[in-house]
């Protein structure tokens, strides 16, 4: 997974060429493309994008990349997309096939909520789970999939909080007039005067692709989209 996140590019159509045989094959003999940079001039791709050949099978992937962060299993994933119990675990099966360090990685959290009666965070934040001794069976696997979601929701919200941080203690931002608004997820708004727009922009990403004190601290980039508008809606 770190590899597909260093090589940039749609996750979601990474994730369905390697679920996906023959979408690979695609890809491999130049039929599709993962993605595409326009060069000028340039107004489509010489094939299509296999988010557009082969769009079922990549909406499949993108949910799964979500649903799997949540510790979806075969018996959740039928309910939801409405198929047999059969064609849901082979679903997560071909899912798991290219990410068995995901899988391990998700059994030392059970572990480790068994063991200890908690998970953390990035930073050390702590989710305790003392009931997990006495637990019936339909609690462990409540408090097992929770063991499994924190650490990457709530070492998500680390990482957020800390950028906010940078954001809000850089002295240059304030002595050109901006301010941060509001966190939506993994988004932040900040207000300021137009005329210093470029540098703003450029001071905020490098605030939240360096959160922790000018450092990342993680293992891949923090990869930062910024966009300047006159409201937050003509900005998505």
């Amino acid at each position: 997974m770190r590899e597909a996140f260093e090589a940039g590019g749609d996750f979601h159509s990474r994730t369905a060429m390697n679920m996906y045989p023959y979408i690979r094959e695609a890809v491999e003999q130049n039929e599709v493309l993962l993605e595409w940079d326009p060069q000028p001039g340039q107004e489509k791709p010489p094939v299509p994008l296999l988010k557009d050949a082969f769009g079922s099978e990549r909406r499949k992937a993108k949910m799964l990349n979500f649903s799997i962060a949540y510790g979806k299993t075969p018996i959740g994933l039928a309910k939801d997309w409405k198929v047999s119990l059969r064609e849901a675990k082979q679903t997560v099966d071909l899912w798991y096939k290219e990410r068995q360090e995901v899988l391990k990685w998700q059994e030392a959290r059970k572990k480790e909520a068994a063991q200890l009666g908690r998970v953390y965070t990035l930073l050390g934040r702590a989710r305790r789970f003392p009931s997990i001794r006495h637990a019936t069976s339909l609690q462990k696997g409540h408090i097992e999939r929770a063991a499994i979601n924190t650490p990457v929701q709530g070492s998500a919200a680390d990482v957020a909080m800390c950028a906010m941080l940078e954001i809000d203690r850089n002295r240059r931002l304030k002595e050109l007039g901006w301010k941060l608004l509001l966190q939506v997820h993994d988004e932040v708004i900040l207000e300021g005067p137009s005329e210093s727009i470029e540098e703003a922009k450029a001071l905020v990403v490098n605030c939240m692709s360096k959160p922790f004190k000018g450092k990342n601290i993680l293992q891949v980039e923090l990869v930062v989209d910024a966009k300047c508008a006159q409201n937050w809606y003509a900005a998505k």
